[in-house]
């Protein structure tokens, strides 16, 4: 029989055997820390949310734990990212950071079930009061009204025992207006695009812990959607997820993160002047009419009965046996060094994915001027509404770099179709996609929301003080009246924003939410994240911007693409781990190698493969993750 003090150390050595087998010495420091730890995370309307979270889950875990209690759904489409500094604050003290955090602390405290603090539990843990499965629905059950976005009642057949169901279960789902301009003063604005670039040195790996990465305990962290890919966005069941969009769309065009024209922004500006309006409509509605009931199988067969009438769509089959062309006079321009040579008129064809010119439509049956194919170009608009310019820049992909030429249309009808038959083809499309018709609608709507109403005559009697227009537009709106006094400024924005604000005053709560952000992602430098990279044989620091679909190689000053790779071109992408070099290869022996000067690769390969994850999504799949896949396609070594 052993002795008490033999049966300690045997007990010792059968704790530590595992330890010692995974390579752990005796002079190593080992540190006990609890698993799940609070993160003070900032949502993307800037709001803060105190959240317990499990530190040894890989990031994109974590994420997709955060996501199922928010009920956002497609968790893949965001990660974690590191507060950025402003260089221009070099000495900013820690005070500072608190006080101006504390300004934007969320509303309202959302509240765990039995735990009576104002701390959201992250992530399943059994036997426990906070494993609640959240708000996320795998049965596609809708959560929200379509129409305005409010949740449905009532909220406990809905959301049953989540961390949400008590309190205010649709605080995620309605947009924060912007109370002082001082906020916005003081909040970090990219002087310039390397400044933009920058900010992306702090994406979080999200094949690796949060423990891994340095995370301390009660670290503010940012929620932000990542890749600019949005699938199935449903206002029935995406509520939170269309609100906390809009709002970072919002942040990013306020921030000046994102270009715009003066007619554009007026446009966004009345989009948000009429979102707060219905936001608070909506509160107050939704409040007063919590007592009624909704009967669960009624909600039910209704939404049913919706289904099998099958909904309204904008795709009309035509001819599939033939695919539409274009044919009309547009006026061409080929920019080059010491030309004052302007627009020439020819008569252009569109067919497939190429656009054909002709001196005149007569000659159109014989040989083109000129010839150009547009798959894997670049697609910009340059626009003016009251300047009645309507310009399609187009970069075309040719051997020795990029092909720039202009197009000028008259009218916007004509417009809408070139550039949405335009967008097509440099995806390799065309018009016979059934996508097509809805390019144009879209287009022409958006161009029909930046009009200025003919007839402004009330316009002055609705000037009130319920608007607020230095916090609805850019400090570089601002600034172009600076010498006006500023209650002058004040009333003439007012009254622009206001002007804009009849083209959309008809729109639901949902639908200006939707259109926002369409309009968002209409903007030429949407969707684009940039990196400082040295490029293989180049001399200096250029840019490589990552999109959906495609790599962009970018001058660092102006921004103007200079070479771009489509992905659906690329044949593989490695990284060599020891000089950081990314290197991507694609059809006909194209081969690109950079090294990221300002960001770890890791961060740029992991760009190209999450984009590349998303690009295998599609409808028909349950609404499982694949993490496996996207650990293969992102990590670099599993």
């Amino acid at each position: 029989m052993l002795s008490g003090g033999k049966r300690r150390e045997l007990g010792f050595l059968k704790h530590i055997g595992p330890w010692i087998s995974m390579g752990i010495q005796a002079d190593a420091k080992l540190q006990f820390t609890p698993q799940h730890k609070l993160l003070r995370l900032q949502l993307p309307n800037m709001k803060y949310v105190k959240v317990k979270v499990n530190f040894s889950d890989r990031v994109f875990k974590a994420v997709s734990d955060i996501c199922k209690t928010f009920n956002i759904r497609h968790p893949e489409e965001l990660s974690l990212l590191k507060k950025p500094r402003d260089p221009t604050k070099k000495k900013k003290k820690k005070l500072d950071d608190q006080s101006e955090d504390e300004a934007l602390e969320l509303e309202g405290p959302l509240i765990t079930p039995g735990s009576g603090t104002d701390v959201l539990y992250i992530g399943p843990l059994k036997g426990s009061i906070y494993s609640s499965p959240g708000l996320y629905s795998k049965t596609m059950t809708p959560t929200y009204d379509a129409h305005d976005g409010s949740p449905l009642s009532p909220t406990s057949a809905w959301f049953g025992d989540s961390a949400l169901s008590e309190g205010n279960p649709g605080i995620l789902a309605v947009s924060q207006p912007i109370t002082s301009p001082e906020i916005l003063a003081k909040m970090f604005k990219p002087q310039a695009l390397l400044d933009k670039a920058k900010i992306n040195q702090g994406w979080l790996d999200s094949s690796r812990s949060l423990m891994e990465q340095d995370v301390k305990e009660n670290e503010a962290l940012l929620l932000r959607f990542k890749y600019y890919s949005f699938f199935d966005l449903n206002p029935k069941y995406d509520a939170i997820r269309i609100n906390q969009l809009y709002e970072q769309a919002k942040w990013a065009i306020l921030l000046e993160e994102i270009e715009c024209t003066e007619e554009e922004m007026m446009m966004f500006a009345a989009l948000q002047y009429h979102i707060n309006k219905l936001s608070i409509m909506t509160s107050e509605n939704h409040l007063n009419n919590s007592d009624k009931e909704v009967d669960e199988v009624d909600a039910a067969l209704s939404d049913l009965e919706i289904t099998l009438e099958g909904g309204k769509t904008s795709t009309i089959l035509g001819d599939i046996t033939s695919i539409p062309e274009l044919a009309d006079y547009i006026k061409v321009f080929k920019p080059k060094k010491l030309t004052l040579k302007g627009y020439k008129q020819y008569w252009c064809t569109f067919k497939d994915t190429s656009i054909s010119c002709y001196k005149s439509k007569e000659e159109s049956s014989g040989t083109p001027a000129h010839q150009m194919n547009l798959r894997g170009c670049e697609v910009t608009p340059d626009v003016n509404i009251s300047g009645q310019k309507f310009n399609i820049k187009l970069l075309i992909p040719v051997a020795e770099g990029m092909n720039e030429i202009w197009l000028r249309c008259d009218n916007e009808k004509q417009y809408a179709h070139w550039m949405a038959a335009c967008r097509l083809a440099s995806k390799g499309k065309t018009m016979a996609d059934s996508s097509y018709n809805l390019e144009v609608q879209n287009i022409l709507s958006f161009l029909k929301m930046q009009h200025l109403n003919p007839d402004p005559q009330l316009i002055p009697e609705q000037i009130t003080t319920d608007i607020n227009p230095e916090c609805l537009v850019s400090p570089r709106y601002l600034k172009k009246y600076k010498n006006k006094q500023p209650g002058y400024i004040r009333d003439l924005i007012t009254a622009r924003i206001l002007e804009a604000h009849q083209n959309v005053a008809q729109m639901s709560l949902i639908e200006a939410k939707m259109r926002f952000i369409q309009a968002w992602q209409s903007l030429p430098e949407f969707g684009i994240t940039h990196f400082i990279a040295r490029f293989q044989g180049g001399k200096k620091e250029e840019l490589i911007g990552i999109a959906y679909n495609r790599l962009i190689r970018m001058d660092a000053s102006t921004g103007d693409a200079i070479k771009t790779w489509r992905f659906s071109n690329m044949k593989q992408w490695n990284v060599n781990w020891e000089i950081k070099m990314v290197t991507v290869e694609f059809a006909d022996e194209v081969r690109l190698s950079f090294i990221c000067t300002e960001v770890d690769c890791k961060v740029v390969h992991e760009f190209i493969g999450g984009y590349i994850f998303l690009s295998t999504r599609a409808k028909d799949q349950n609404e499982s993750l694949d993490e496996e896949m996207f650990y293969k396609l992102t990590s670099g070594w599993v």
